[in-house]
């Protein structure tokens, strides 16, 4: 048997196990198994994810290993440490595990000494970060810098805001952080509002240096700058994270104020390089190493544990089982705390950037569906919304349930109530409750029986919906790492798996290439061919509807 041959063959007993009519079943498996809590729970350290709520029996768990062998998955997985060109379209290595490496670890990139290279511009950051801490780098009224404003779009926003946000919400941050991201120019009068640009500093987050949205931003904040301090202090208050040093020079910018990395480096992983100045300026130095430290410990556990214990392998396979073996298109993320109410939104870009293709790596279509919608909110909020349709709509939807036993701020009795609301959610989702019971209940309670058996069918739930419950000791710098980490090793398992390449993004480049020659056409510098409707919107755009 051929390799694509084995391969074709693991995925069709996948999708046979799936038509099973006992294949969404969770609620027998723990009948049958008095140990499968156990059984189905895999650690690293502190981090344990349960799977058990999920319907994955030991026989599909046995195919869901035997696709990752088929798939050649270790081979992916040393050239992918081995720094080899695996994002295929573009012909570049994906190496965004160097950013997070100790200082002496061998990393290479397309035959570059990556380590090297990120320990020097981390060194150049470190010292950038210190000055502006202690005071020496001021602003050019002589006042210390109180606040940092990041302006970035995609990977280069999504990331450092939802780490800088869990990171210091608790003990409030050293620089308060604000961030600029939405061309809609209400955005920039929110995040400039109450600002001082004397005592800001301006982040320009843009590999390039030209995309749109991040170019306009900078040039208001710029001219923000310079109609409040003149146009001799701009070069005072900003700082570029891009490559583009011509491009940044004419901005105003001094060569020491720009912090560079590679191509190896993609926009939605790219928080543990310069792009994340932002997370060190507000958070503190000693947090962002600690962020790293937590990303490269779930590195080696990736790179080094067999799949039957790797966290990471085991997570992308629940998810091949949930998409393609039942399947289920949407994904649902509730992460029971607050510090990370941006953790969604993040996983939205890194998830579906990365594996919502529908071309395989060699250019054929795909033969199966790929990456699911990812949603989510903060818990106990989402109670309140979208948990009504998980429980009791049409739809199965996959949950991630991510909890920290520690409190932090001090309120155990509130982080008690939190958690206990988690737990339960999960017990819930998996043992539902028939409409016998719900009318049992009431006529306990003593309702008159005629409404309580017309009540019974509204207040019944299906259970059996699949929930994976990540926990954790603490969510601090180190916790917050190891568990991106996590997630983005995931997302590259199962990019392989379906045989996408994970990190091209070539969905974003159309809309924002017609977008510059339909903005053309709105100031009357063009004119194009469009469709009837595309033409309705310029023409009303340009006419105010007349």
């Amino acid at each position: 048997m051929t390799a694509q041959s084995s391969r074709d063959a693991a995925w069709r007993r996948i999708e046979s196990l799936g038509r099973e009519e006992s294949a969404g079943a969770i609620r027998p498996l723990f009948a049958a198994d008095p140990g499968r809590a156990a059984r189905m729970t895999a650690a690293f350290d502190d981090l344990r994810i349960d799977f058990s709520k999920t319907a994955i029996s030991p026989e599909i768990h046995a195919a869901l290993l035997a696709l990752a062998d088929a798939a050649d998955l270790d081979g992916f997985r040393r050239r992918f440490f081995a720094g080899e060109a695996v994002n295929v379209t573009e012909a570049r290595a994906a190496m965004h595990m160097a950013l997070r490496a100790p200082p002496g670890t061998p990393m290479r990139a397309g035959g570059e000494d990556a380590a090297a290279l990120v320990q020097a511009e981390l060194a150049r950051m470190r010292g950038f970060v210190d000055a502006v801490h202690a005071g020496t780098l001021r602003g050019a009224t002589g006042q210390p810098f109180r606040a940092v404003l990041n302006i970035g779009i995609g990977g280069s926003d999504l990331g450092p805001l939802m780490a800088t946000e869990a990171l210091t919400m608790a003990d409030g941050p050293r620089l308060e952080p604000r961030f600029l991201s939405n061309v809609d120019g209400t955005a920039f009068l929110r995040e400039t509002r109450g600002l001082d640009p004397a005592t800001t500093l301006v982040l320009v987050a843009s590999k390039s240096f030209t995309t749109q949205e991040t170019a306009a931003n900078a040039a208001a904040v710029r001219a923000w700058i310079a109609d409040a301090l003149g146009e001799d202090a701009v070069g005072a208050h900003v700082a570029a994270l891009s490559t583009n040093l011509a491009a940044t020079a004419a901005f105003g910018i001094a060569p020491e104020r720009v912090f560079g990395f590679r191509d190896w480096v993609g926009g939605r992983f790219s928080l543990w390089s310069p792009v994340g100045l932002v997370i060190a300026l507000a958070a503190g130095w000693d947090a962002f190493a600690a962020l790293h430290a937590g990303g490269h410990a779930m590195d080696v556990h990736f790179r080094d544990t067999d799949f039957a214990a790797n966290l990471p392998v085991l997570l992308a396979l629940a998810g091949i089982w949930h998409v393609n073996g039942r399947g289920l298109p949407v994904h649902g993320v509730l992460p029971y705390d607050d510090r990370l109410r941006r953790f969604p939104a993040f996983l939205q870009q890194l998830e579906m950037e990365s594996n919502g293709k529908s071309v395989r790596r060699g250019g054929a279509p795909v033969a199966w569906q790929t990456c699911p919608v990812v949603f989510g909110e903060p818990g106990t909020n989402a109670q309140h919304s979208f948990m009504q349709m998980i429980h009791q709509g049409p739809m199965t939807v996959p949950m991630d349930i991510i909890l920290a036993r520690t409190a932090q701020g001090g309120r155990d009795a509130a982080h008690a109530m939190l958690a206990a609301n988690a737990i339960a959610q999960a017990e819930a989702l998996l043992g539902g409750k028939t409409a016998a019971e719900a009318e049992a209940e009431m006529l306990a309670a003593g309702m008159d029986p005629a409404r309580a058996a017309a009540l019974a069918p509204h207040r019944a739930f299906s259970g059996d919906r699949p929930s994976i419950f990540i926990t954790m000791d603490r969510l601090d710098a180190f916790g917050l790492g190891r568990l991106i980490a996590l997630y983005e090793h995931k997302v590259a398992v199962q990019g392989h798996l379906w045989d996408v390449n994970s990190f091209d993004q070539w969905g974003v480049e159309l809309g924002k290439v017609l977008a510059g020659g339909v903005l053309k056409e709105m100031q009357g510098e063009a004119a194009g061919a469009h469709d009837a409707s595309t033409q309705a919107l310029i023409s009303w755009f340009r006419t105010g509807g007349a």
